[in-house]
């Protein structure tokens, strides 16, 4: 990233912070991170707010059950775990989509959480659909749901520095006619909880939207494909819902664009839209 972008990130982020509604207090101290702009975009995030995010981001990908936080969906070939649903490829097949899973584990694992072993591996134990689904009762599927429920806070905070991070790698990949609409968007959205509800659940089911292999047609469905369709609010409570739309739009044409039918997903990614607004 070159130096003029990191000083309009640096600009916009202080901007943000001094007219930004959100206070500091010893409620939301909890979730601030490092002001280092050019490497993250500082959001502030109270523990209330957090723990609200995390549960509706369980139940978009879980259904809030217990069960769900170790799931293998049909037609797929990787795991999906915890909250997120954070994919963990086997050492067989790798695929197009960002692997996160060992992320996460890594990052718990300087939490201090204390990890299973078998769970610190690259890749997953399980190769196929139906080994996973016969391993539901085994002790490491048992150890498995219980890491991933005992750090459900972690998992949240994990999706937000994913988040934080995401800005300057949107930044330096689009175009400069872009650019002032994706960073105003993004910190508009940040100034709500529904806006920062709506961008951590979105990074977190569709990703940033900066990989090449995570395209149709060269059309990508990420958060950067939203926010550059996003129209400006007329008024800050109304960001989630114009992101909403943005993404619906996005979404669309990622299943117009899809070298097989992937209708069947769109009115459950319709569905969980509508919770943004």
């Amino acid at each position: 990233m070159n130096y003029q972008i990191e000083q309009l990130i640096f600009a916009l982020a202080v901007n943000y912070f001094l007219t930004s509604c959100t206070t500091t207090t010893s409620e939301n101290s909890t979730y601030q991170t490092s002001p280092t702009y050019k490497h993250s975009s500082r959001i502030l995030i109270s523990s209330s707010e957090a723990k609200s995010i995390g549960e509706k981001i369980w139940f978009n990908e879980c259904g809030g059950t217990v069960e769900g936080l170790t799931s293998w969906n049909k037609g797929e070939y990787f795991a999906s775990l915890g909250i997120g649903h954070f994919i963990w490829y086997h050492k067989k097949q790798q695929g197009p989509f960002e692997e996160s899973f060992p992320k996460l584990v890594n990052y718990l694992a300087l939490k201090g959480v204390e990890v299973p072993k078998f769970a610190l591996n690259d890749h997953c134990p399980w190769e196929t659909r139906e080994e996973f689904i016969k391993s539901k009762g085994s002790a490491e599927m048992k150890k498995l749901r219980l890491l991933l429920h005992q750090t459900i806070p972690l998992q949240t905070e994990f999706i937000l520095r994913r988040l934080e991070n995401a800005l300057p790698k949107m930044v330096a990949v689009i175009s400069d006619k872009n650019r002032d609409r994706v960073i105003s968007n993004f910190y508009t959205l940040a100034k709500t909880a529904k806006g920062k509800y709506a961008l951590m659940d979105y990074i977190n089911f569709k990703g940033e939207g900066t990989k090449k292999s995570e395209r149709y047609k060269g059309k990508g469905w990420g958060m950067l494909q939203v926010l550059e369709e996003m129209n400006y609010p007329k008024k800050i409570e109304l960001a989630s819902k114009e992101f909403s739309i943005a993404a619906n739009k996005v979404l669309s044409r990622r299943v117009k664009n899809a070298p097989k039918n992937e209708t069947m997903w769109l009115k459950g990614w319709r569905n969980r839209l509508r919770t943004y607004q």
